[in-house]
């Protein structure tokens, strides 16, 4: 009896270690599992790799790409409008003088220093007057200097040319004003030719003499 108790009992130490064993081993089984998932989420925030070019030399040293600015709002000249628009606007402005009982703009206002061309410089009671041609319309006007133009101001003339204070405008708002000189157009062979006056026909006959006078007859006593 004796012994049967002693190996029930042993048998019992046994089943206890034994379930002992297998509960800490599920314990540790799930502890490490825990553990391996949390490595996994943090592994592909830590150890990203980046996307290989495959057509990259491997053998070649890697050199970065370019960094490439693009450019935004690139700043370049306002293209002025053109020739009718600038009348149509030209009208408008001398209509709302009128309106406002103001002097009106001159007509040249409306135009380009690169649409003029002098066709002749004189001289006036107010000083030096230029003639000016507007290409674009074929009309010619008189200006003097201080005239304004679309882009720019006549400021002097000269002898054989005019002087201009250029004005270009950016699209930033900024303005630049440089000097432009125009020559006196060259007059060409039909214009010389209807510029030339007659001269004065000369006597036929230089060396012809007066007819002498006769004197009235007296009287001898």
């Amino acid at each position: 009896m004796n012994s049967k108790r002693v190996m029930i009992m042993h048998h019992a130490k046994l089943i206890r270690y034994g379930f002992t064993g297998l509960l800490f081993a599920a314990t540790f089984a799930s502890g490490s599992s825990l553990v391996v998932r949390a490595q996994e989420k943090e592994k592909p925030a830590a150890t990203a790799k980046k996307p290989v070019d495959s057509r990259r030399d491997p053998f070649k040293k890697y050199v970065a790409p370019p960094l490439v600015v693009k450019k935004v709002n690139a700043v370049v000249v306002v293209s002025p409008p053109l020739i009718q628009e600038r009348i149509e606007q030209y009208r408008a402005q001398k209509m709302a003088a009128m309106n406002a009982h103001l002097p009106a703009p001159k007509p040249t206002t409306a135009l380009l220093l690169s649409e003029l061309q002098v066709v002749g410089i004189t001289r006036t009671p107010r000083g030096y007057a230029a003639i000016v041609e507007a290409t674009p319309i074929k009309l010619s006007y008189v200006v003097y200097p201080g005239e304004r133009f679309f882009d720019g101001q006549l400021v002097a003339i000269e002898d054989t040319r005019l002087v201009f204070r250029h004005e270009t405008v950016w699209t930033d708002g900024r303005r630049d004003r440089t000097v432009e000189t125009k020559a006196l157009r060259q007059q060409s062979a039909v214009e010389a030719m209807t510029a030339i006056k007659a001269a004065p026909a000369n006597a036929t006959v230089a060396d012809e003499k007066k007819p002498e006078e006769k004197a009235p007859a007296t009287d001898k006593p």
